[in-house]
C-alpha cells in the first residue's frame, strides 16, 4: 500500500476513523498529525464500538504502530484515560505500538478554562468550541510560550512553563468573571501522568522518516475536516490547526515526496457541529437523521446540523488537498429517501459561485442551487460489493464524481468495518 493521507473534505465527522481502520490492514504505521482530543473518531470492529480522540484508529489492529505526531496537542490526563479504556477492552498498547512526539504541545487545565472564558467573552459571537482547550494550546504554541512533551518529562521545565502560562492566562479568566488558576494543582495533575507516558515519548519525526526510508507503508490520519482548517476553512468558525494536507506534513515531519496518495472522505450528505455558515443545511433533513439515531457528535454528543451534499465544498477541498480519490460514508443514511438533492453551486448577490468564498458574510448569504435525483428506496447495508448496490445509488455516486472530479472508490454502507465497499 502506498503512503496515504486520509483527510476530511467537509466540517469533520465524515467517517475518517472508519476509513483509516479499514485501510490499516495494508499499512504498518498509522500517524496522526494535528488536532487534539476535540476530535472524535468512532470505529466499529468485530461488533465492538470504539471512540478515539487522540490515538490513531489503527490502534485496533495487531502488529501496527500508531504515532501521535508533533502537530497534535495532547491533554495527558485525557490520553491516559483513553489508553486505559482501550486496555480494558482488551487492546494491548505496549511502548512499541504507540509513539508520542517529544515535540507535541501539552494542553494544561488552564487551557480548558481559557477556552470556556474566551467563548463567554465572545457572547453572541461564540465559535461553539468543544471546550477542550485546543485553541488556547495552539495559541500558546504560536506565541512561543507553550509546554511540550519533552518539557513535561523534566520537573523544573514543567514548573517554569506552567508558571508562565498561568501568569499570562489568569488575567483573561478574571476578565471573564472566572476564578484564576493556581500553579500547584496543575503541576500535581501533570506530574501524575509523567511516568505513565514516558515510555511512549520519542522523536517521532526520526521514526517516521526511518520508516519511509525502509519502505514501510504509512497512513496519515487527519482530524476534523478541510472547512475547519485555520487557513482554508470557514474562518473564524474553524479549529486551530491546519486540517488540510499541509498539516499532515508539518504535523508529522515528513517531506512531500514521501506521499503517494491522498484520499478525501465525505459523507453522502453534509453535516456540521457548532456555529457557522452552512449553505446546504436543511432543518427537515436534520430532524430526519436525528430520529434515525444518526448524527450526534462522538466527542460532545451534540446533535449535528445536517444538509444535502455540497459540491462547492468538495471542489475546493479537492483543489487545496490534491485529492486523488473520494471515500463516501453513510450512504445507507439515504436508503429511505424518495428524492435526493445535491448543491451544485451558490448564488451570491445574484452571481453564480462555484467555490466557497473567503468572507464569512458571503458564505452566510450564499443561496444554494440544487439538482435532484431519485432515491433508491432499498437497503444498502447488506451489500458486499459495489455490484450489489442499487442502480440508482451507483448513479448518485457517479454524479458526485462528475461534479467534483474525484472518483468515488470507497463507500461505507454501515458503521462496521465489514460494511465498506471498494470500487476497482
Amino acid at each position: 500500500m502506498p503512503n496515504t493521507i486520509i483527510l476530511g473534505t467537509q466540517w469533520g465527522d465524515e467517517g475518517k476513523g472508519k476509513i483509516v481502520d479499514f485501510l490499516t490492514e495494508d499499512a504498518a504505521v498509522v500517524a496522526r498529525a494535528q488536532g487534539g482530543n476535540n476530535a472524535g473518531h468512532t470505529v466499529i470492529a468485530n461488533g465492538t464500538k470504539y471512540t478515539l480522540h487522540l490515538i490513531p484508529s489503527g490502534i485496533l489492529w495487531e502488529g501496527k504502530t500508531c504515532v501521535i505526531g508533533n502537530g497534535v496537542v495532547i491533554d495527558p490526563t485525557s490520553l491516559l484515560a483513553e489508553i486505559a479504556k482501550l486496555k480494558a477492552a482488551g487492546i494491548n498498547i505496549p511502548a512499541d505500538k504507540l509513539r508520542i512526539s517529544d515535540r507535541a504541545h501539552v494542553t494544561l487545565p488552564i487551557h480548558r478554562a481559557l477556552d470556556n472564558a474566551r467563548e463567554a467573552l465572545r457572547g453572541d459571537n461564540a465559535i461553539g468550541t468543544t471546550g477542550r482547550g485546543i485553541g488556547p494550546t495552539y495559541a500558546e504554541k504560536a506565541s512561543r510560550t507553550g509546554l511540550r512533551m519533552v518539557d513535561l518529562l523534566v520537573a523544573d521545565r514543567l514548573r517554569a512553563r506552567v508558571e508562565e502560562c498561568t501568569k499570562l492566562g489568569n488575567p483573561i479568566l478574571i476578565a471573564a468573571g472566572m476564578d484564576p488558576m493556581e500553579v500547584e494543582p496543575m503541576i500535581d495533575e501533570l506530574a501524575a501522568t509523567v511516568e505513565q507516558l514516558r515510555p511512549y515519548v520519542c522523536d517521532t519525526v526520526a521514526f517516521l522518516n526511518d520508516a519511509i526510508e525502509a519502505g514501510v507503508d504509512i497512513l496519515f490520519e487527519g482530524a476534523q475536516g478541510t472547512y475547519l482548517d485555520i487557513d482554508h476553512g470557514s474562518y473564524p468558525f474553524v479549529t486551530s490547526s491546519n486540517t488540510s494536507v499541509g498539516g499532515a506534513l508539518t504535523g508529522s515531519g515528513v517531506p512531500p515526496r514521501a506521499i503517494d496518495r491522498v484520499i478525501g472522505v465525505s459523507k453522502a450528505y453534509t453535516t456540521r457541529v457548532g456555529a457557522g455558515p452552512f449553505p446546504s443545511e436543511n432543518a427537515a433533513f436534520s430532524e430526519y437523521m436525528h430520529q434515525k439515531g444518526l448524527e450526534f457528535g462522538a466527542t460532545t454528543g451534540r446533535p449535528r446540523r445536517c444538509g444535502w451534499l455540497d459540491v462547492p465544498l468538495l471542489r475546493y477541498a479537492r483543489m487545496v488537498n490534491g485529492i486523488d480519490e473520494l471515500a463516501l460514508t453513510v450512504l445507507d443514511g439515504l436508503d429511505e429517501r424518495d428524492e435526493l438533492s445535491i448543491c451544485t453551486h451558490y448564488l451570491i448577490d445574484g452571481q453564480r459561485v462555484d467555490l466557497p468564498p473567503a468572507a464569512i458574510e458571503d458564505l452566510e448569504n450564499a443561496i444554494p442551487q440544487f439538482e435532484t435525483m431519485p432515491g433508491w428506496k432499498s437497503d444498502t447495508t447488506q451489500s458486499t460489493s459495489f455490484d450489489d448496490l442499487p442502480e440508482k445509488a451507483i448513479a448518485y455516486l457517479d454524479r458526485i464524481t462528475e461534479l467534483t472530479g474525484m472518483p468515488v472508490t470507497i463507500v461505507g454502507v454501515g458503521p462496521d468495518r465489514k460494511q465498506t465497499l471498494v470500487r476497482d
